[in-house]
């Protein structure tokens, strides 16, 4: 069985999780359409580590993961707003 760490309820069969997606930031509010056509459409498909959005379903918990899109390994999972913590 594969396992995810959710960073408030502890490690969690994969089953409880939802992928939302690579994490991005945002163009500017006054971006060109060009831009905020490339935010919306275009993804850096490369191998490597990536920042995702996963959500635990039963505590209701969105989190990032850093994930090697390459080997499928999880560094680390964190809440958003603790970033920069290690």
């Amino acid at each position: 069985m594969k396992l995810l760490t959710c960073p408030i309820n502890g490690v969690r069969p994969l089953s409880e999780f939802v992928f939302g997606g690579e994490l991005r930031d945002m163009p500017e509010a006054k971006c060109s359409d060009k831009e905020w056509a490339d935010y919306v459409y275009n993804r850096n498909g490369a191998p490597g580590l990536k920042k995702e959005w996963w959500y635990h379903s039963p505590s209701g918990t969105w989190f990032v993961a850093e994930r090697d899109t390459l080997t499928d390994n999880v560094a680390r999972t964190y809440l958003y707003e603790q970033e920069g913590a290690q």
